[in-house]
């Protein structure tokens, strides 16, 4: 038996090889599309386990709800203990931050910040070792109450009441 092809002539043995031979072809690229997939599903879940493992974590959720005393929870005295300080954002309305540091002067109080830079907008961080919040940007340094002590910033941190129940810190932004 014959059959045509392409202009050309095939028998019956060279027509069951060429058959054979696309149908192992498509069997081995369906075989290499399954391997790479489930290499690709694999390295997909090892990338996201490494990101996952870099974001930040907090050990206790936190309410974001405002109280009627217009207090809001931001952390406890367990996680500032171990941190040194709590920053938390999305308080109130909108996008206001707190950063709740102990006081460098009086261990058993604690100080609660918006740590937004008023010159450039930057978010300070707290440097425990010299008691000075530090922005990034262009390195103004505010006291441990947001006070400047060296600029190019001109105004003071904005300073928030701050007040503990029990393990719970709180603090009022409005």
């Amino acid at each position: 038996m014959s059959c045509c092809r392409g202009g050309r002539i095939l028998f019956r043995s060279q027509l069951e090889t060429s058959v054979k031979f696309q149908l192992l072809t498509h069997q081995l690229n369906t075989l290499m599309k399954r391997r790479k997939f489930i290499g690709l599903l694999g390295l997909g879940s090892v990338i996201s386990s490494i990101v996952s493992s870099c974001l930040p974590k907090q050990s206790q959720p936190v309410t974001n709800s405002v109280r009627a005393d217009g207090f809001q929870e931001v952390g406890t005295l367990t996680e500032l203990a171990k941190n040194e300080q709590l920053f938390k954002q999305n308080l109130g309305e909108g996008d206001t931050k707190a950063l709740v540091i102990r006081n460098p002067k009086n261990n058993n109080q604690l100080i609660a910040v918006n740590p937004t830079c008023p010159h450039a907008g930057c978010t300070v961080a707290w440097e425990s070792e010299e008691g000075v919040f530090v922005c990034p940007c262009h390195h103004s340094q505010f006291s441990s109450d947001g006070e400047v002590l060296e600029g190019p910033a001109t105004e003071s941190l904005i300073s928030y009441p701050i007040r503990q129940e029990g393990n719970l810190i709180l603090v009022k932004t409005s």
